[in-house]
């Protein structure tokens, strides 16, 4: 289908990256499953004339999702990666060199600071963690070697809220790269090219798989930022599966609706578990009380259904025995899948820049497609296994 700027983001999704005039009309793109790539003459493979040369750079079903994915998040280009750490990996290898320092949100997905703190420090760059709510603060902890800003929006597991037009008016205005770990809200509620981000990050794994059944990243890249993604990613030959690619795409064209619905359930869930006495405060940006809603609803064009909650304090024995006996809620570190999930989780242990000492247990919830009404009398249930376990 011909690119129209005036369709909206679902019919992207519907229409972007597949043309069935090329696939003897069939409606999918097919898995082009291969690593070798026959040319025709002498002076084809020795000018590598031809659109492909080797499968782990590209394929026609890797190219389908590349350019899907480019349209819907305004970018230059994407490359797929088998997860969105390496998503994540590749995004910061890029932007990044031996006696650079780095940026990262206090806030930010675990595994993230892990690569930070052992792989980028033996190569020779400085990571410094920041106050999520710096805003454009972020002026004062830059320095002359201060080459990227990694920012995350909300966090992925306490929810603070992150001025992100902000920080890269000041970021680009020191020559500086902004990356975002965009996951929460994917370009569908929060377009991070349109708000100054340079290179987005998702982990495909969730909202645009949607199934709980595969491992995908994407890293989209604006005009100048592309180029150092691009080459990046082909060093490290970083590609995902044939298969999954296809279940990516798959996912995508149905993404949209169910995003709106994880949306609208997350929120009715989230005011629910506002109002029950065991709970002391929930973490959704959308709540107008929240401290960053104001912040949400100026940037953001709705919610996910991926929300924290803080327990009052109770004993341990109580909050496993709530969880235990859950029948509707998994207990699973993923989200993004019709199911819905809750974790316990604390931040404590490796927050450097901010300190986290809620009041309670928190609890990290996904709610997924189920009705809400059997969703409540499940976490119901389980509160009252809560208070008599304490």
């Amino acid at each position: 289908m011909r690119k129209n700027p005036n369709h909206g983001p679902a019919t992207r999704l519907v229409h972007a990256g597949r043309d069935p005039s090329q696939q003897h009309g069939f409606v999918n793109t097919p898995i082009y499953r291969g690593s070798t790539v026959l040319y025709p003459t002498y002076d084809a493979i020795k000018h590598r004339r031809g659109r492909y040369n080797y499968g782990t750079s590209a394929t026609p079903t890797m190219d389908a999702l590349t350019e899907a994915w480019t349209e819907l998040a305004g970018a230059a280009g994407t490359v797929v990666t088998p997860s969105g750490l390496a998503a994540l990996t590749v995004a910061l290898m890029a932007a990044v060199s031996a006696g650079d320092h780095l940026l990262v949100t206090d806030s930010a997905y675990r595994p993230t600071r892990q690569f930070c703190d052992g792989v980028l420090a033996r190569f020779g760059v400085e990571t410094t963690y920041y106050d999520p709510t710096v805003g454009a603060g972020i002026a004062e902890l830059m320095r002359e070697n201060t080459r990227a800003v990694l920012v995350e929006a909300p966090g992925s597991q306490s929810f603070e809220m992150q001025d992100v037009p902000a920080i890269a008016e000041v970021v680009h205005g020191r020559g500086g790269t902004v990356i975002m770990d965009n996951t929460w809200a994917t370009p569908l509620l929060f377009p991070p090219h349109e708000r100054g981000v340079d290179i987005a990050v998702e982990a495909g794994t969730k909202y645009l798989s949607g199934g709980s059944d595969l491992l995908i990243g994407l890293t989209s890249a604006n005009a100048k930022h592309f180029p150092a993604v691009r080459r990046t990613f082909d060093h490290f030959a970083m590609c995902a599966g044939a298969e999954d690619i296809f279940l990516a795409l798959r996912g995508m064209r149905t993404m949209n609706l169910r995003l709106r619905e994880h949306g609208r359930a997350g929120l009715e869930m989230a005011r629910w578990l506002q109002g029950r006495p065991e709970v002391l405060r929930v973490l959704h940006p959308a709540l107008p009380d929240d401290p960053g809603h104001a912040i949400w609803k100026r940037d953001f064009s709705g919610a996910s259904g991926l929300f924290g909650v803080i327990l009052k304090p109770c004993p341990e024995a109580a909050l496993a025995a709530m969880l235990d006996g859950l029948e509707l809620f998994g207990m699973g570190f993923s989200w993004g899948g019709f199911e819905s999930l809750v974790i316990p989780f604390d931040c404590a242990p490796y927050r450097t820049a901010t300190s986290w000492a809620p009041g309670g247990w928190g609890l990290r919830f996904h709610i997924g497609l189920e009705d809400t009404a059997d969703l409540k009398a499940d976490l119901d249930a389980g509160f009252t296994r809560l208070k008599a376990a304490s």
